[in-house]
C-alpha cells in the first residue's frame, strides 16, 4: 500500500481551504449585492415578468459581478484563511515539518491557476453572451441605453471603398441618403447613391431608388433602378456603438471587431481595446494578489486576523481603483490600452516580490 506524502496531504488541505473560502466570499458578497440591487431597481423588477427578472437578469448578473471582482474575492480568501492558519499555528507546524516557504506557496499557486482559468473562460466566452440578455433586460425595464440612431456615418468598408449615410435608424433598420464610393489608385472609379438602404441580415443590404455612376476615363456610365440587393461588409453594430457593447463580445469576436474597425478608420473603439486587454490582466491578477495575500498573512501579527483583513481590503480595493484610473489614461489617449491595463499588475507584482522576499526570510 502506497502512502501519500504528508506534503501532498497539506497541499490538498490548503487548496480546499483556499477555494472553499473563495467560493464562500463570493456567495456572501453576492447575497449583499443582490439586496442592494433589488432595492435600487425595485420599480423595474415590479414591472418586469418574474421569469425575466430571474433568468434574464439575475442569472446573468451574478456571474458578471462575481467575475468583475474576482481579484477582490481572491485576495480576501487568501488573507482570511491564511491568517486563520497562522493564528492557529498551523503554518508554523508546516514549516517545522520541513516545508520551505517556497514549497508552501505551491498549493496557493495551484488554487490561483484554477481561479485564473475560470476567470478567463468566463470573461472571454461565457459571460459576454449572457450580458446580451442582461443588458436587454436593463434597456427594456430599467433605463434604455441602446444606440438606435446615427447621423453622418462614414467608414471604410473595404480596400478603396468608402460608405456614407446621412442617418441610420436601427429600429426601422434603414439608412438614408446612402453613398458608396470606390477608388483605385486614389481615383474615383464608381459611385453608388441611394435614397434609402435597408439592412436585411449578415452583410446583406438592399438599396432603393439608386443610381450607379461608373467612371471610365472621360466617359461616365449611369445606371438607375428602384431596388438592388447587395453585399456590403458592414453591420449596424460597426457604427452604432453602445456604451456596454464591448461587454457582449467574446474575446475572439472582440479581436476581430477591433481589427476591422481599425481598418475602417473608426476611432471610437477604446472601450473595446480596454476590455480585451482587461480580461488578460485580470487573469494574471489572480497570481499576483495570491502571492501578496499569502506573504502578508502567513505570519502572526499583533492585532490578529483583523489587521491582515484590513490591509487586504485596502490593497484589493486599491487594485480595482488603480485599474479604473489607468483605463481612463487609455480613453484619454495618454497611453495604449495594453499598457494602461498592465500598469497595476506591474506595480503590484513589484509589491508581491518584495513582500514574498520579506516573508520567506521570516
Amino acid at each position: 500500500m502506497k502512502l501519500r506524502s504528508p506534503f501532498k496531504i497539506l497541499d490538498g488541505y490548503i487548496i480546499r481551504k483556499f477555494l472553499g473560502t473563495y467560493i464562500f466570499a463570493i456567495i456572501l458578497i453576492l447575497a449583499i449585492t443582490v439586496m442592494f440591487d433589488i432595492n435600487e431597481k425595485l420599480d423595474a423588477f415590479l414591472k418586469a415578468p418574474l421569469k425575466a427578472t430571474i433568468f434574464d437578469y439575475f442569472v446573468n448578473f451574478l456571474p458578471y459581478f462575481a467575475n468583475q471582482f474576482s481579484p477582490l474575492f481572491t485576495f480576501i480568501a487568501v488573507i482570511f484563511f491564511t491568517s486563520k492558519l497562522a493564528d492557529n499555528s498551523e503554518i508554523i507546524a508546516m514549516m517545522s515539518s520541513g516545508m520551505s516557504f517556497r514549497r508552501l506557496l505551491r498549493p496557493y499557486l495551484v488554487s490561483a491557476t484554477v481561479i485564473a482559468a475560470g476567470t478567463y473562460v468566463l470573461s472571454a466566452y461565457v459571460i459576454p453572451p449572457a450580458n446580451v440578455k442582461r443588458l436587454d433586460f436593463q434597456n427594456t425595464y430599467v433605463k434604455n441605453k441602446r444606440v438606435d440612431y446615427g447621423t453622418n456615418i462614414q467608414l471604410q468598408v473595404g480596400k478603396g471603398e468608402i460608405a456614407y449615410m446621412s442617418r441610420y435608424d436601427n429600429i426601422a433598420r434603414t439608412g438614408y441618403k446612402f453613398s458608396l464610393e470606390s477608388f483605385k489608385d486614389k481615383k474615383l472609379v464608381s459611385r453608388l447613391t441611394a435614397q434609402t438602404i435597408r439592412y436585411d441580415s449578415l452583410h446583406r443590404w438592399q438599396v432603393r431608388d439608386y443610381m450607379i455612376r461608373d467612371f471610365k476615363g472621360t466617359r461616365e456610365i449611369i445606371r438607375r433602378g428602384t431596388k438592388l440587393d447587395t453585399i456590403i461588409p458592414i453591420e449596424p453594430r460597426d457604427f452604432l456603438i453602445g456604451q456596454k457593447d464591448h461587454e457582449t463580445m467574446t474575446s475572439p469576436d472582440l479581436a476581430g471587431y477591433i481589427s476591422r474597425q481599425k481598418e475602417r478608420g473608426m476611432g471610437n473603439i477604446k472601450n473595446f481595446e480596454i476590455e480585451y486587454e482587461r480580461r488578460y490582466a485580470m487573469t494574471a491578477a489572480a497570481f499576483i494578489l495570491t502571492i501578496i495575500g499569502m506573504s502578508l498573512s502567513s505570519r502572526k501579527v499583533k492585532g490578529g486576523m483583523g489587521i491582515n483583513i484590513a490591509i487586504g481590503l485596502v490593497l484589493s480595493f486599491g487594485y480595482i481603483v488603480f485599474m479604473t484610473v489607468t483605463s481612463s489614461f487609455a480613453v484619454s489617449g495618454y497611453t495604449s490600452p495594453r499598457i494602461a491595463m498592465w500598469i497595476p499588475n506591474v506595480i503590484y507584482l513589484i509589491i508581491a516580490v518584495l513582500l514574498y522576499r520579506k516573508a520567506s526570510r521570516g
